[in-house]
């Protein structure tokens, strides 16, 4: 498994495993708690919009810091400030100044963690196992998966959401250490070209930010009322799905690195949208729903290592791949926040959560096109250096 033998990575996933355990613990839970507490649905699905407009406006302050102290102790200091959103989480009651004060709490938080961890992701990663170093960190994310949301579950309804959030907190800022054995990466002052460089990243990000509303954010608020608002239930189908999952990345990551990259990206695609059509269909049925969710851990274990492998071997090529992560991330936010606030609109006019689900659709043609676009030039570009016998990135 040579794939394992980059101590970096291996680091850098042991943190993302870390990491994921609050994610899949207090982070699934985000948006049904803010429903729960007394935010309607289309104003969840707002605050979410808030959440990526305000980190589109201050991702570029992430350039200015980089530049003076390098990538690891922003990624550092990203996952601890992503960590303070939780126990404000705890403390909103409805639509008011504390929902606010998360909003601007996430929006920072976020911003510095995912902006400079895909570009360290990308730096430190190597290209030609890049779809099996993707896949077992998913594989990672899914295993923690089965803990993450039984736990928080559980908390949420012995302990309250304080003690429940504040933990998840606590493992949050845990998963920092791994990071400090890591190298730092120096960002230069200047990368002509760089723009250019990111725009088709910016577009596949986009794609997966449309997709995200409906398939994951609006499926959320519709698996929990399902589950007649039930935290543990809710853990519960989250723990399932996480176990279905567990083992898929793996080998959609080798299928990858073999070059048959876009035969994969048609696999994680044609999947994801079957299962949108299948989590549309089973809203209001708590057994549809359930199997629906586990389908969906299977799904991201196929979409995660094909995007990803796209996205951060050309951030990798690019003249600076904080750059190129910038304007991807700038378009993931743009995507999910256009979609975000149209869900928010068609959910007060009425129309059905299943039909919501639906929008992801859209995000799933416009990946698709892109993807395959992006693994036919790759494979082109392979040949092309087999004939001249020159080495070239799979």
């Amino acid at each position: 498994m040579a794939y394992f033998r980059n101590t970096t990575v291996n680091l850098l996933n042991l943190h993302y495993g870390i990491h994921c355990l609050a994610l899949t613990g207090g982070g699934a839970f985000f948006l049904v708690f803010l429903l729960q507490s007394g935010v309607p649905a289309p104003g969840v699905l707002a605050a979410i919009s808030f959440i990526l407009l305000g980190r589109f406006a201050i991702r570029p302050s992430v350039l200015v810091l980089a530049r003076r102290v390098g990538l690891k102790p922003l990624v550092i200091a990203g996952t601890l400030a992503s960590a303070l959103q939780y126990p404000l989480l705890a403390e909103v009651h409805g639509v008011g100044p504390a929902l606010f004060v998360l909003c601007v709490f996430s929006s920072i938080g976020d911003t510095f963690y995912w902006t400079t961890y895909h570009a360290y992701f990308a730096s430190l990663g190597d290209a030609e196992h890049r779809g099996q170093q993707i896949g077992a960190r998913e594989a990672i994310a899914a295993v923690v998966g089965i803990v993450g949301p039984l736990a928080t579950g559980w908390a949420l309804t012995a302990l309250g959401p304080r003690a429940a959030f504040g933990a998840n907190a606590v493992v949050l800022a845990l998963s920092a250490l791994p990071i400090v054995w890591t190298p730092n990466v120096k960002v230069a002052w200047t990368a002509p070209g760089a723009l250019r460089a990111s725009l088709p990243g910016a577009l596949m990000f986009a794609a997966d930010g449309t997709i995200a509303v409906g398939y994951a954010f609006v499926w959320q608020i519709a698996l929990f009322l399902a589950l007649g608002q039930s935290f543990s239930a809710y853990g519960g189908a989250m723990a399932l799905s996480a176990l279905v999952g567990a083992v898929g990345g793996l080998f959609l990551g080798r299928l990858i690195d073999a070059g048959h990259g876009a035969h994969a990206a048609a696999i994680a695609v044609g999947a994801l949208a079957l299962t949108t059509v299948l989590r549309a269909a089973s809203y209001g049925s708590a057994p549809a729903a359930v199997i629906a969710q586990a389908c969906g851990a299977l799904v991201i274990c196929l979409y995660a290592p094909a995007l990803g492998t796209a996205v951060y071997n050309q951030a990798k090529r690019s003249p600076c791949p904080l750059r190129f992560h910038i304007a991807a991330e700038g378009g993931w936010d743009l995507g999910g926040a256009t979609a975000g606030l149209i869900g928010a609109a068609l959910l007060a006019a009425g129309v059905p959560l299943g039909a919501c689900i639906l929008l992801s659709l859209v995000g799933a043609v416009a990946a698709f096109l892109l993807l395959r676009r992006y693994y036919a030039g790759s494979a082109a570009g392979a040949g092309a250096a087999t004939v001249t016998s020159i080495p070239a990135e799979p």
